[in-house]
């Protein structure tokens, strides 16, 4: 239920193990990948992490290669800049590749690879319940839906040996369940009110060496970077600067080219060379309240042969780049469950187990940070814990302008190869204070 890139992963995965695998999408799908309407922040800058890349090559081999012939760039550690208040992050050996590409082409190359695939199927309709028999979910009701999204057509019933919820954040999935007479999940919610603004600009063969490049810069509040809180430059296709600034609260980008130039000149200035070609595509602008995820694994009362992933599950703070490698992750969690010789007839409690682990680890890094500037701003006491936990933290990321072992810790962390848990390493604290000769008081 929902084809999306979540949708399409887990529809991958199926394949290998299902007689037919169908994908309802309620949104229409041209050749042409264009903007979907069930995914309004799609002309927003998307990062598909390291993790996210190494999956997608693993279910879809080719699909860079692909997405380069098409002017995507993969970025690797020579052309791809974090940097914090202005200043870049330790570079270390090694390094990753990340894919800079626009949205809306990168689902248009996985939906083509996958439904090409002879036993999947897309069929444009909106799911709208559940069938079940005997405690299992056996079919799934849906509407067909018409040009202008909306059923056309009586409800129908697809019957189905296994199903999965990819329908987003906006999944009605917990509220069929209660009606049904199962248990909800718990949903969790955390008040992280950001607002983008992403622009494309043309990008002037006289920078060629940017030509491939990934740019990320954090801001802390006390930063003066004009109410920018995060901006992001990426090389993507048709030769474009895709560039992002994002604020929170009531901080919001400038929505005009002049008020979007005008803020990317306080920036450094790789922003100010991003934005100086012509604008092709009109400022466009993003809000989102919250980041949310539902508690699959504390629900005990959950009907079988039914699974979650991707934003149905949890979606988080955009900013950090951890949606699509999620849902890549998730699908590698569905593989394991079924390749484990899942018992089809119980609740799927270890695949959300499996799933858990990812979704935990993706929480930490978003709604940490995001809890700690909440607590800032309404002023709140936090626990003496908490206050230690945060004052590492800020001494790992000091750190990471001047040590690479740190910077090279962080940035896998953040790039989801590696738990959250390894900067609670003391090696890496103990590394990270001696950097910062003792800047940061706790």
């Amino acid at each position: 239920m929902g084809g999306s890139i979540a949708g399409l992963f887990a529809a991958r995965v199926l394949a290998d193990r299902a007689r037919q695998v169908v994908v309802l999408e309620p949104d229409e799908i041209t050749a042409e990948a264009g903007t979907r309407a069930g995914v309004p922040q799609d002309q927003q800058v998307h990062t598909l992490l390291p993790a996210g890349h190494q999956w997608v090559e693993r279910w879809i081999p080719g699909v860079t290669e692909e997405a380069r012939e098409r002017g995507a760039s993969l970025c690797g550690p020579d052309k791809t800049v974090t940097a914090l208040n202005g200043f870049p992050q330790a570079s270390y050996e090694g390094g990753h590749h990340m894919l800079a590409i626009g949205r809306p082409l990168l689902e248009g190359l996985i939906r083509d690879r996958v439904t090409a695939l002879p036993h999947v199927s897309l069929v444009r309709a909106r799911a709208t319940g559940l069938r079940y028999t005997d405690g299992a979910t056996d079919g799934v009701r849906f509407v067909p839906t018409g040009a202008d999204g909306h059923g056309t057509q009586e409800e129908e019933t697809l019957a189905a040996d296994f199903v999965v919820d990819a329908m987003g954040r906006s999944s009605r999935l917990s509220h069929w369940l209660e009606e049904d007479g199962y248990d909800q999940p718990r949903l969790e919610r955390l008040e992280a009110p950001v607002n983008y603004a992403t622009a494309l600009f043309e990008r002037p063969t006289t920078f060629e060496d940017l030509e491939s490049a990934a740019v990320l810069q954090l801001f802390t509040p006390d930063h003066p970077s004009g109410g920018v809180s995060v901006a992001a430059a990426n090389a993507i296709e048709g030769g474009q600067w895709l560039v992002m600034l994002m604020g929170y609260g009531d901080n919001r980008p400038g929505r005009t080219a002049e008020e979007f130039r005008a803020a990317c000149a306080k920036l450094p200035g790789i922003f100010g060379e991003a934005t100086s070609g012509a604008l092709t595509r009109p400022v466009v602008a993003y809000h989102q309240a919250d980041s949310r995820r539902r508690h699959f694994t504390g629900a005990g009362g959950l009907p079988a042969r039914l699974v979650a992933v991707g934003d149905a599950v949890a979606s988080f703070n955009p900013v950090y780049g951890q949606g699509m490698s999620s849902a890549a992750l998730h699908a590698s969690c569905l593989a394991s469950y079924l390749a484990g010789g899942a018992d089809l007839d119980t609740a799927a409690t270890e695949f959300f187990r499996l799933q858990q682990v990812v979704v935990d680890a993706a929480w930490t890094v978003s709604a940490g940070g995001d809890a700690a500037r909440l607590d800032a701003a309404n002023g709140t006491e936090v626990p003496e814990e908490v206050r230690r936990q945060r004052w590492a933290m800020e001494q790992i990321l000091e750190a990471t302008l001047t040590d690479g072992d740190v910077s090279r810790a962080f940035q896998e962390v953040s790039y989801m190869l590696r738990h959250p848990a390894a900067l609670a390493d003391p090696d890496i604290l103990k590394k990270a204070m001696a950097a910062n000769e003792g800047t940061v008081t706790p």
